[in-house]
């Protein structure tokens, strides 16, 4: 992969994040300490960056060159995909931890009808802002059993990360969460929140019911990696 090669393929990666909101020219200036004009002039391709610069962008964004090489092998593929409604299947660590899924961290892209994800409510942590907002993950055997038989073994999940909020979705119905447990693995739960626990509930009465206390500076939606959205069981 050639230096030019590099600035255009972190070039459309930056405008891809910028335009699904998961980045702005101002977070990125704060980022990286580039002016807006600068960083403007480098997205519309009147100006190159130094390989210091690229650096600065590359580690600002948590990329690598091995990143930029997988995207160029994933750019068809990718705008194709985007014709309908693409969500990326990451690990659970990527849907707790990652603000911005890296190509390197996509098992694969689960493609959906269009508009199926549009116009969903959000109500972010402030934290969680600016964070890509859906991803999809796998359902192991031993996680899906107590949300049987909603969830079967190895359903993948679609979560909205920008909804981390105790508030209902609909009135009278638990959200569905899927929530931090031990280390990074994640259980989907019904979510409640009282006297600083968060009440984890199982669909299945042969499973118990969970607690995790929240600490005194932490907030209920830090917890929560986000909302499930959608349930695609594999039978």
């Amino acid at each position: 992969m050639t230096f030019t090669q590099m600035h255009e393929r972190l070039r459309v990666e930056l405008l891809r994040r910028i335009q699904r909101g998961t980045l702005s020219i101002s977070l990125l200036s704060q980022q990286t300490g580039f002016g807006k004009s600068h960083l403007t002039n480098f997205l519309r391709s009147r100006r190159r960056l130094s390989l210091e610069g690229l650096d600065r962008l590359l580690a600002a964004q948590h990329l690598s060159a091995e990143d930029l090489v997988r995207l160029g092998a994933r750019q068809n593929r990718v705008d194709e995909e985007e014709e309908s409604e693409s969500v990326p299947v990451v690990s659970h660590h990527t849907a707790l931890f990652e603000p911005h899924i890296r190509p390197g961290a996509i098992e694969k892209m689960l493609s959906l009808p269009p508009e199926t994800l549009g116009g969903l409510m959000e109500r972010p942590v402030a934290s969680r802002r600016l964070w890509h907002r859906f991803v999809a993950i796998r359902i192991s055997r031993a996680a899906a059993l107590p949300m049987e038989p909603l969830l079967f073994p190895d359903a993948l999940v679609v979560i909205d990360r920008h909804y981390n909020s105790m508030i209902p979705y609909r009135i009278g119905r638990p959200n569905l969460y899927a929530v931090r447990g031990d280390g990074a693995h994640l259980s989907l739960r019904y979510v409640d929140y009282k006297a600083t626990r968060l009440v984890l509930r199982p669909l299945s009465m042969a499973f118990p019911v969970e607690l995790i206390e929240i600490g005194p500076e932490s907030l209920p939606g830090q917890h929560i990696a986000g909302r499930a959205v959608l349930m695609i069981n594999e039978v």
